[in-house]
Parts: structure tokens; sequence; C-alpha cells
């Protein structure tokens, strides 16, 4: 097998930042990344975080001054896995090599928080045969790991890699090996360790496990096939393959796997930008929340004080209106005015309070409403407020000396009692002249009693407008007076 795999990619940068090895060697990786989704892998806060609750202030809370302030312990916390390494040790693992994988797998159980409620470790040991070295439920420390993992030894030729996944998935992912069930929504990731080429089948088992919710990550050494590792590796391929040339460097991967299964708590770092409080979610994720008497602003990150009228708890009767200070003042419906308690409200009288706009007449309904009427004669227009003339001869304004006849609305015409003529003026009245005419032909004995009775006539009738004029005028005033009460 040549040792330059096609397509590998080589990152020599990240090694002049590690310790040198004893023998020159190289390493490559695909980039590191955080892994998205609830099964991916990063950290809660510490211990769960639930966050620090400040005084509010103006200013982004900080938890530079707490312990962990910067990255180190409480910072960056491994979230809980059930985690199974699968080593090749086949004859091609020389006994120094399989000493390295060795570290490698120490190494990074010194990077996890280790224990029944955090990460559970178990190693399964393959070649032509598998064998599980010791189940997740096995150990619960770091040294008991350790001192397992040091004891154990290469088996013997082949590359059995299908079937150590196979038995990884089938004996050791279960419940009654130590793994926890679906509702611990706790991560399955299995690391395969191999330096060669499957002599089985792995494209198929490694679909099925990586469906049955395995995250499989693949470490390549030296003369290790690429696109079995492609096979064997969860997608994206970048995130979980690893290859490096020799097992002299295959220690350095270890801070490689700490990225990879630690995330950075901003709480305790100060990044989060959270106004009053930060609240750690795990995963490196965490959101804002704001101490009692504020709410979260739709940035997600400045608080408000909080609207009382929402909580009505305001007291207002009708209705509550924000003021930008975070205070409010009570407002009350159309019709109602707000009482001296600033608080509840009255009815409104807008008849009385002369806010009516009726033209005529407003007549107080109930609930504070109103509507207009017009004076007799009139009639409402359609504004619902102003009247208009309905019969001018009714409203006595009319001037006929003798009788007003309506024509319509708003129309008129004067017209005299019998034995009178209408004047010019269309609206006094004269005595006819045949009257006199036949008056003056009479006997004229009679002529001087007749002339008598006529003026006496005339004399009444004049007294009679008179007076009818008096009565119109008294009625008028009468109706003007009763509207107005």
């Amino acid at each position: 097998m040549p040792r330059g795999l096609p397509g590998r990619l080589l990152l020599l940068l990240p090694l002049l930042l590690l310790p040198s090895p004893a023998a020159p060697s190289s390493l490559a990786r695909r980039p590191p990344a955080a892994l998205p989704g609830s099964g991916r892998l990063g950290t809660r806060g510490p211990a769960g975080s639930p966050g620090r609750r400040p005084a509010p202030t103006g200013e982004p809370y900080s938890g530079a001054s707490q312990p962990g302030g910067a990255r180190g312990a409480g910072v960056c916390k491994s979230r809980p896995l059930d985690l199974v390494f699968i080593i090749d040790s086949s004859r091609s693992v020389r006994p120094p090599e399989f000493t390295k994988v060795k570290t490698f797998v120490s190494r990074i159980i010194d990077t996890l928080d280790i224990g029944e409620a955090d990460t559970r470790v178990a190693v399964v040991n393959y070649a032509s045969t598998v064998k599980i070295e010791f189940n997740l439920q096995t150990y619960s420390d770091k040294q008991s790991l350790k001192q397992a993992v040091a004891r154990l030894t290469p088996l013997s030729t082949g590359t059995m890699s299908g079937l150590a996944i196979q038995t990884a998935m089938d004996e050791v992912f279960t419940v009654e090996a130590g793994a926890r069930g679906p509702n611990f929504n706790i991560p399955k990731v299995a690391i395969i360790v191999t330096d060669g080429r499957p002599q089985d089948q792995v494209n198929e088992v490694a679909a099925r496990a990586r469906a049955s919710g395995i995250e499989l990550y693949a470490v390549g050494v030296d003369r290790a096939d690429m696109e079995s590792l492609k096979m064997i590796a969860n997608e994206p391929l970048d995130d979980h393959i690893f290859y490096v040339e020799t097992y002299g460097v295959i220690e350095k991967l270890s801070s490689r796997f700490q990225e990879t299964f630690c995330a950075l708590d901003p709480c305790m770092l100060g990044t989060h930008q959270c106004q009053h409080v930060c609240i750690s979610d795990g995963d490196g994720n965490h959101h804002c929340e704001c101490s009692q008497g504020y709410t979260l602003n739709a940035d997600k990150k400045t608080c408000s004080a909080i609207d009382k009228c929402a909580l009505g708890t305001h007291g207002c009767e009708h209705i509550c209106v924000n003021n930008r200070n975070g205070s409010y003042h009570c407002e009350c419906y159309e019709g109602y005015t707000l009482n001296e308690d600033k608080k509840t409200c009255s009815v409104q009288d807008k008849c009385a309070s002369g806010t009516h706009e009726c033209q005529h007449i407003c007549v107080s309904d109930r609930a504070g409403s109103h509507h207009c009427e017009c004076y007799e004669g009139y009639t409402l227009n359609e504004d619902k407020k102003t009247c208009s003339v309905r019969d001018k001869c009714a409203l006595g304004t009319h001037g006929c000396q003798h009788i007003c006849v309506s024509d319509g609305e708003a129309s008129y015409h004067c017209d005299c009692y019998p034995g009178h003529t209408l004047n010019e003026d269309k609206k006094t009245c004269s005595a006819i002249e045949e009257a006199r005419r036949l008056i003056s032909t009479e006997d004229a004995c009679g002529c001087e009693a007749t002339l008598a009775f006529q003026d006496k006539v005339s004399s009444y009738l004049q007294r009679l407008n008179t007076k009818l004029d008096d009565i119109l005028k008294k009625l008028q005033v009468n109706e003007y007076g009763q509207v107005h009460r």
C-alpha cells in the first residue's frame, strides 16, 4: 500500500503549536468545527450553569470576575457521552505503535468528565476477531478507565472493521451494557482507529450504525484506506475524519477531539452581550433573560421595563396606556370621562357639555351616547346633526295677514279670508270692492247704517288680526323656551 493517500489534506501548521514528537512526523485532519444538532457534541455550561442574576444595569453582564472567566476549568466542559473506542490491533500495528494508541485513548479520557451521570467509556479491540475489552458501565472514574486501557494487548492478524462496528452497535451501545436510553438524550459516539484496509464490508454496517443514532469518527494511520474512512464516518466528513502518517503523532489528535467534545461557555467568558442575565443551555449555547420587572427586547439581549398594562395590574377600568418611561395612565372609552381617581370612568353627557354638534336639539341616550332632533317644522339632514325647514307656515314667520298655505318643503303662499283679496305684496289682504259697490246701491236710509257696520267689521277684523299676531308670537316664545330648558 503506498504511503501517500490521494486527496489527502495535510495540515502542518497546527503541529507548530504542539510539542514536537520524538521523531519527525506529519499530521493531517479535517478542520475541526462545532457539530450542529442536539445529537452533536459540545458542552453544557458549568454543571448546567443556571446563570447569574445581577442587578439591572445599562451594561452587558460580564462573567470575567467569576472563576473560570478565562478559558479554563468551568469554561470548557464536555457534554455527557456514551463513547466507544474501536481499536485496530492487527499484526500491522507493532507493540510500540499500539502503546501510542493507548496513550491517545487515555489522553482523550483525560479531557472528558467521566462518571455515571457524565461520559461513559467502552473499548472494543479487533483484528480478525472482535473483543469487547470493557463495557460502558464497567468503570465510572478516570483512574480505573486509564488503568484498564493500559492493560490492553494486541490481538492478531486481519482487519475486520465492519464486524467491529457491528459488535459495538449490537452489544456495546445497549442499555444492558450501560448505554443510556433515548429518554436521556445522550449522544452515542464511536471513534474507530485503523491503519489498514478493512477485510470485510463496512459501508452497509456503518450506514446502519449511523442510522441508529451512533456518530462515527474515523482516525486513519499510515496505510489506512481513505475511501474506507469516508464510508465509515458521519457527514460532514471534514469534521469526522482524522488522518496521521505515523502512530508517533496520533497522541496529538487528543487535543483535536478535546476541541470537538468541548464548547466554550459564553456566560462564563462574559462574551454573551446579555444586558441582565446569561443562561447556559449547554453545547456552548446560551440565552438571555431579564431581571424581575423587565422584559426581553426583540434583539434577545437587552431588556426594557415590563409592560404594566399587559400585566393586568394597572387598575384602569377602561383603557391602560403605556408611557415611555415604563409608567402608564388610564383613559376611557368614547362617551365616558375619567374620574378623579384617574382609573375609573363615568358616562359623559355630551348634551349637557355642549359638545354634541346638534343644530337644534340634543337628546341623551344610555351609555353616554346621544342623538340629534329638530324643532317642529324642521327635518333632520343626512349628517344627523343639522336641520332643514319642513313647513314654514307652521313656524309662524311667513308674514301672511290672513292665511298661510304650504306648497311643500320650504315653500308657501299667502291667501285671504272670503270677501277679501290679496294685495300686491302677496301677504296682506283688502276688502273686495264689489261689496263696497253693493252697499252704495242700497237704500240711502240704510247706507249710513251699512257703512257704520262695515267700519265696525273692519275694525273688528283688524283687532282680530292683531290678537292672532300676538298669539303666534307667544306660541313661538313658548316653543323656543321649551327647547332651551
